[in-house]
């Protein structure tokens, strides 16, 4: 995954895993089953194209959008090219779970960068068929890897019920 790395610090996530170990259960079976959970409701926020706090993702550049013609979403491009939505996976080891994509662009989508020509006075790339030459490219952050409200509530959900079998046995 890449370096793009959002911590959940969470009191009642860690008194669940608390819990589990209390009741000497390994906390690896609920993070296991909470990655595929995790990395859907991340898709469906890049499909509603809002970040995991509920605000809007950043519109498009206005000329991007006209040759875009209202496709997909700018982070669901190339989908079934393997592009950051296909690839986003969870990875769960002992007391981690991980929700990411192996994409380097990714950190530019969730944290925006401003892009700059290196060796050229300007970056040249096509945009709908015309050369387009700028000094800058500003992609504004739109955040899509996080914890929603509702991911808080899956998460207590699925360790609730990891503790309330542990504790019947």
């Amino acid at each position: 995954m890449t370096g793009v790395r959002v911590t959940l610090r969470d009191r009642d996530v860690r008194q669940a895993l608390a819990r589990l170990a209390r009741l000497g259960r390994d906390p690896g079976p609920p993070l296991k089953a909470l990655g595929p959970i995790l990395v859907a409701s991340t898709r469906n926020r890049i499909v509603a194209e809002q970040s995991p706090d509920g605000t809007p993702f950043a519109p498009l550049n206005r000329d991007y959008a006209a040759v875009e013609k209202k496709g997909p979403g700018i982070l669901r491009e190339r989908a079934m090219r393997g592009g950051l939505f296909a690839s986003l996976t969870s990875e769960q080891g002992g007391r981690t779970l991980r929700i990411g994509t192996n994409k380097l662009y990714a950190a530019v989508h969730q944290f925006g960068a401003t892009i700059r020509p290196v060796r050229a006075p300007a970056l040249v790339f096509r945009l709908g068929g015309r050369l387009v030459r700028a000094e800058k490219v500003e992609i504004p952050a739109r955040p899509f890897l996080g914890i929603s409200a509702e991911d808080r509530g899956e998460i207590h959900d699925v360790f609730a019920t990891f503790a309330a079998r542990a504790g019947a046995r």
